[in-house]
């Protein structure tokens, strides 16, 4: 069963620093990966699936060396979440992805391996 927990944190400068940069990485994936999946499916006929996605994943990591900063598990919750919007709007539940921007809300996803440390009253995520 999975189990999430919502919270606010008060980040160092150096954390903002590194917290803004896997956001701007998720969400370049995000739009890449749309923008990837969009053309493809104009040339072909067929779109990507969550599966290809996360097969091109390391391809694209080798190409752009500035992504690595980001948690890799991360970018495969990008990938996880673009495939859910994209059921949701073949099902008629949602209208066609659209782009993220820098000035809308801001989120990732660490799906595991971060340790709520009690008593310094902090967070650790992977790859800090």
């Amino acid at each position: 069963m999975s189990h999430a927990v919502k919270v606010r944190i008060y980040p160092s400068p150096e954390q903002e620093q590194y917290l803004a940069q896997t956001f701007g990485n998720c969400r370049w994936l995000y739009n890449f990966m749309l923008n990837k999946t969009t053309t493809t499916y104009k040339e072909t006929g067929k779109g990507f699936s969550k599966a290809a996605m996360d097969r091109l994943l390391p391809d694209v990591k080798r190409e752009f060396e500035w992504l690595a900063i980001a948690y890799s598990q991360c970018f495969q919750r990008v990938t996880f979440n673009l495939s859910t919007a994209f059921q949701n709007f073949f099902e008629g539940q949602a209208k066609y992805p659209s782009f993220k921007n820098k000035f809308g809300k801001q989120s990732v996803g660490y799906p595991q391996n971060v340790t709520l440390l009690t008593e310094e009253k902090a967070i650790k995520f992977p790859g800090t």
